[in-house]
């Protein structure tokens, strides 16, 4: 793929994204009335040239325009992180009851943890993209989770991700064990929170 291509590639991805990042921005600040917002940050990212072609590649394919385009769903991806897990649950319910939003697969792996203790609620969204010639949807994967998920999920990522270790089943171990502490003091400030 050239990187004219490329950039061909992500401009309606990015026009996704941003139309995402709009409708979270209203949904935060009308989930609650004047309360509190359920929202801490959101991150999102263009997955990169290289990215791309390497995924491809290891779906056997080739790094083209049309393969991308057609077989990856992670092109545009944000990340939105909550305080409590139930700004999570309802946050996502929200996007899903959203008409204009098409719900193209989810897991909830806070509802089904991983083995490794990684919690999070993944979707993937079509997001409607209008052109002056076209209309098309256009997927955007979006992971929501808590600040203690958040962390969790960093840590874990720097210790292991893409690293042969010799430690490695004592490292899941601890990593669940940690999962479960930070579930727990996550617990104890939402029931603070409940009190207010």
């Amino acid at each position: 793929m050239t990187n004219e291509q490329y950039y061909d590639l992500i401009v309606p991805y990015q026009d996704a994204l941003n139309l995402l990042k709009a409708r979270l921005d209203v949904l935060n600040h009308s989930m609650y009335g004047s309360a509190s917002h359920p929202i801490h940050n959101i991150q999102s990212r263009i997955k990169q040239k290289l990215s791309i072609e390497d995924k491809l590649e290891r779906m056997e394919l080739s790094p083209s325009f049309t393969n991308a385009k057609e077989n990856l769903q992670d092109i545009a991806g944000a990340r939105v992180i909550c305080y409590f897990e139930r700004d999570v649950e309802l946050l996502a319910e929200q996007l899903k009851k959203q008409n204009d939003l098409i719900l193209i697969k989810e897991k909830d792996y806070i509802a089904n943890p991983k083995k490794n203790g990684y919690r999070s609620y993944h979707m993937v969204l079509g997001i409607q993209v209008c052109t002056i010639d076209s209309t098309e949807y256009y997927p955007v994967e979006v992971q929501i989770r808590t600040i203690g998920m958040d962390f969790w999920a960093s840590m874990e990522h720097r210790v292991c991700y893409k690293q042969e270790r010799d430690d490695k089943e004592e490292i899941q171990k601890e990593l669940l064990r940690y999962a479960k502490i930070l579930e727990e003091i996550e617990e104890g400030f939402e029931q603070y929170n409940d009190r207010r």
